[in-house]
């Protein structure tokens, strides 16, 4: 479930675990968790709104495989922001 960015640009709405994540398995009611980041301005949503944006993919299962040490990298042990310079 991913944000529709119209509704944080216009009106300060943000989906509170985005992306979110839907397993499965799972075969209940769908629904999306909204954040007014401006606590001033009421946001009312009324039924058949478009609010957020289900994105499907494909799941592909993996085996990890155990090393003893990871390859050097350019990047090596940089972490958030890094890669803006």
């Amino acid at each position: 479930m991913l944000p529709r960015s119209g509704l944080a640009a216009k009106h300060g709405i943000a989906l509170v675990n985005a992306p979110g994540l839907i397993d499965p398995g799972y075969r209940g009611e769908l629904r999306v968790l909204l954040l007014n980041t401006d606590p001033s301005m009421p946001f009312d949503i009324e039924p058949g709104d478009r609010i957020a944006q289900l994105l499907l993919v494909p799941f592909a299962p993996a085996e990890p495989i155990e090393v003893a040490e990871l390859d050097e990298t350019s990047r090596g042990l940089s972490g958030f922001g890094s890669t803006g310079r």
